[in-house]
């Protein structure tokens, strides 16, 4: 599944309200720029942001925090050379930041496509985090996209150990059983994704080619349909007309082959006329 960097990064807006990484006592919450800033990142607004939190960094320059913030509205701004900078100032402020070290590692996997620095960053995240299904869903993730997936399943499944309805975890989960081919567990993995989230592009694309595995091709088509509405990614309606031509082909077959018959009577006939 290709990902858009708007859609990516939405997830990683939670970072900005959750970091917590245990500093010293600072008086930067107190600042109402900072609040601003949040604000700001919250609402689409990563060029205000950045010029307040730029500011702020003159009089705080050993805040993680802000640091991290600063890569996330760069990101927003495509600026992923400015955003590695300032992820890696935050972690030389607070190694143990297990926030920033999540979106080094988003950085790794989705920009830079080193997955054995992704997988790093990840393992480092479940062991500061050993109690978030998030870490373990995000190390699944880069696991599976090296290639390595066991040790992806492996963490899938703690990420649902820990939480039972994890629907992202469910989903990419249900893609290393596509990759293994076990078609009944992929099934079983993106229709439980779907309950937790119906608008979950993920499970809805996976479904889709278990149901295509299946030759329950009108549901594998109804999936897609479902895509195309929401999203103009040009692989659903290409793999949409690639079922429509599977679903209709014996018709097809049989058209051509009756087309071909009645030319060839007509041309005995034209021939028997003229005396052949």
């Amino acid at each position: 599944m290709l990902r858009a960097w708007g859609w990516c990064l939405t997830g990683l807006l939670g970072i900005v309200f959750s970091v917590a990484c245990g500093q010293a006592a600072s008086s930067l919450p107190e600042e109402s720029q900072w609040g601003q800033a949040k604000q700001y990142v919250a609402e689409g607004k990563a060029r205000e942001a950045k010029a307040v939190l730029e500011d702020l960094a003159k009089r705080y320059p050993k805040e993680a925090d802000l640091h991290l913030l600063l890569a996330i509205a760069s990101l927003r701004l495509r600026e992923a050379q400015a955003a590695e900078l300032y992820v890696r100032q935050a972690l030389a402020i607070a190694p143990n930041h297990a926030e920033a070290r999540t979106l080094l590692g988003w950085i790794d996997l989705e920009i830079r496509r080193d997955y054995d620095a992704a997988v790093q960053e990840y393992t480092r995240v479940v062991e500061l985090k050993p109690e978030f299904a998030e870490a373990y869903n995000n190390l699944g993730v880069a696991l599976k996209k090296k290639g390595d997936l066991e040790k992806a399943m492996v963490n899938f499944n703690r990420a649902l150990e820990l939480r039972a309805g994890y629907g992202e975890a469910r989903s990419n989960r249900g893609w290393v059983y596509v990759e293994q081919k076990r078609w009944r567990e992929a099934r079983e993995d993106f229709e439980q994704a779907l309950k937790s989230d119906p608008q979950d592009e993920g499970a809805l694309y996976g479904l889709s080619q278990v149901l295509k595995e299946a030759r329950d091709y009108a549901g594998a088509a109804q999936a897609l349909r479902s895509l195309m509405a929401r999203s103009p990614n040009f692989v659903y309606w290409l793999e949409w007309g690639r079922l429509q031509l599977v679903r209709y082909y014996w018709a097809l077959l049989l058209v051509t082959a009756a087309l071909i018959a009645h030319a060839q009577y007509k041309k005995r006939v034209r021939r028997q006329a003229h005396g052949g």
